[in-house]
């Protein structure tokens, strides 16, 4: 039977090398599952494979989007499907997906349900809340509304925050209810390998990994996306903190009157601390990813 071999794992672990060598085995692409690395726009903040990895096998789904299209997990259901199918029918036996988006790697791999039309107006008035009262007022709301949808998405990404919260209070559901509650059935079988490490050496990586961003050109990077900053795509560890280091560069925050995206933290003021940030905030989204994939019995972890 056909397979659909699926590498997932927390951020800087290590996916895109192994699932590589993994690809190469098998003779198959590598289809990326990562809501941030579509977007063409978006390179070192996202951890985009480099110009080796990409060019030693075929990779689907990196830099295929713009971040002006509103991109879902039920967009990439479809569009992910039609291609695994499309590469089968092409001779392929196995097939090899990376990513860390939990999210989208369910939409594949159980489908989802439709979700509602957007509230405007419910959705504007949490857009001021969140200006108003900071992610953090929301995102603990949402906690106690729906717990799963909290552990599942970056809840440092304010608009991902306030769309979970819309569709809870909009249909009194918790979001992630609006996974299929029925398995929809694949024709082909699906395998899936978790990567860990320690979790002191997982941390380690991914605080060297933002100074090689910056190495790489992070800052020259983001500043070239003023322009999208509001946009979801754009609401993104790695693009939030040099934002607000920006902001207060141009004078237009202050310490007394900034809104901390966590309790304790001020106006960031350097470079320096944006580093910080960025360094603490992917080690809480790598936290966060580890406890969500930590519920999935069909998950076979390797230690790598």
């Amino acid at each position: 039977m056909k397979k659909l071999l699926i590498i997932l794992g927390p951020t800087a672990v290590g996916k895109t090398d192994y699932s590589i060598d993994v690809a190469l085995r098998y003779g198959s692409p590598v289809i990326s599952c990562d809501s941030r690395q579509i977007y063409k726009e978006m390179t070192i903040g996202t951890a985009v494979p480099s110009a080796g990895q990409l060019s030693a096998v075929q990779h689907y789904f990196i830099h295929s989007h713009t971040v002006t299209e509103l991109y879902t997990a039920g967009k990439y259901e479809l569009e992910a499907l039609e291609l695994i199918n499309r590469l089968f029918e092409e001779g392929h036996e196995t097939l090899v997906m990376a990513g860390g988006s939990g999210f989208y790697v369910d939409a594949l791999v159980n489908g989802l349900d439709d979700f509602p039309s957007a509230d405007l107006q419910l959705r504007n008035e949490l857009m001021r809340r969140l200006q108003e009262e900071g992610v953090e007022a929301l995102r603990l709301e949402l906690k106690s509304l729906d717990p799963e949808s909290y552990a599942a998405i970056d809840i440092a990404n304010g608009q991902r925050v306030v769309r979970a919260l819309e569709v809870c209070l909009m249909t009194g559901r918790p979001f992630s209810s609006f996974k299929s509650a029925t398995k929809k059935k694949r024709d082909f079988e699906i395998e899936k390998i978790g990567l860990t490490r320690p979790r002191e050496v997982l941390y380690d990586r991914i605080n060297r990994r933002v100074h090689q961003m910056i190495d790489e050109g992070l800052v020259e990077e983001v500043r070239s996306l003023t322009q999208y900053r509001d946009l979801a795509a754009l609401q993104t560890v790695g693009y939030k903190e040099i934002f607000d280091w920006f902001d207060y560069q141009e004078g237009k925050v202050s310490a007394e009157g900034w809104t901390p995206t966590s309790p304790g933290d001020g106006p960031v003021t350097t470079l320096d601390r944006a580093i910080e940030l960025i360094q603490r905030n992917t080690r809480r989204y790598a936290k966060r990813q580890l406890s969500y994939w930590g519920r999935d019995k069909d998950i076979r972890w390797i230690e790598i």
